[in-house]
């Protein structure tokens, strides 16, 4: 049985959904959603307080309030980045400098929120040809390596494979190889202000791979890790000195 997590971070799993309503093989995959069942995976782990948003609802269900009242955002995008909002986008990014985590999953590597975070293009090699992948964990040390193992492998994935264009990560906690031949960064952390992000590399829509206990091991990990935790107060601007000065002269 899994162990229930000591802290409840505040979950918000974010999803495009519009694969699921065109592509009848992911509906079939994901009846509810890729978000449900993220959620679903979440729960499974432990954790009581998740809510889902997906693009088409006022305000792509990321209103003021909602991001507000969460600790953890994961981010799933693919098809229509360029349909979410400059503005929505932008108030994603300053929450992850005032201290909210960040979950960015496969594709979501070209989302807004994660590309304006990164500074980068965030380009990548890809092919959809039922690759065997292997998540070699190079960092098990790290807590989201935490009960993972050596590795995690998933029978058929699509590839993604190196040059990555990302910043160096502050630390890098899985290596993925293909059966096609490539490598790649697949699970890399950063912090940008008083918030940390994980980018995980699995999750193409039209295989199960959120049903998978590896990757969804990973995922809970990976939101006890980013939740925010106390920090030093973040100060700008014009300030009075602490001691007194000497007198101009």
């Amino acid at each position: 049985m899994t162990q229930s997590i000591p802290t409840q971070p505040r979950v918000t799993v974010w999803h495009e959904y519009r694969h699921e309503h065109e592509n009848p093989k992911v509906s079939s995959i994901y009846p509810d959603g890729m978000h449900v069942a993220l959620a679903d995976g979440l729960k499974a782990h432990g954790y009581q307080n998740v809510r889902t948003a997906t693009l088409d609802e006022p305000e792509h269900g990321l209103t003021d309030e909602v991001l507000a009242n969460t600790d953890v955002l994961l981010w799933w995008g693919h098809k229509a980045h360029g349909d979410v909002q400059d503005d929505i986008a932008e108030k994603v990014v300053r929450r992850v400098w005032d201290g909210m985590g960040l979950i960015v999953l496969h594709s979501g590597h070209f989302s807004k929120p994660f590309t304006r975070l990164m500074g980068t293009g965030c380009d990548l090699k890809w092919r959809e040809a039922n690759d065997r992948e292997r998540l070699w964990v190079v960092n098990p040390a790290h807590p989201i390596a935490q009960g993972v193992g050596e590795y995690i492998e998933i029978e058929r994935e699509e590839m993604y494979g190196e040059h990555f264009d990302i910043p160096t990560p502050d630390e890098l906690i899985f290596v993925s190889w293909f059966s096609g031949g490539e490598v790649f960064r697949s699970g890399c952390t950063f912090t940008r202000g008083s918030g940390k992000i994980f980018y995980f590399r699995p999750g193409h829509e039209t295989y199960p791979t959120y049903y998978h206990e590896g990757v969804r091991q990973v995922i809970a990990n990976g939101v006890r890790w980013a939740a925010p935790t106390a920090s030093a107060p973040r100060s700008f601007g014009n300030r009075q000195p602490l001691e007194k000065l000497p007198e101009d002269v």
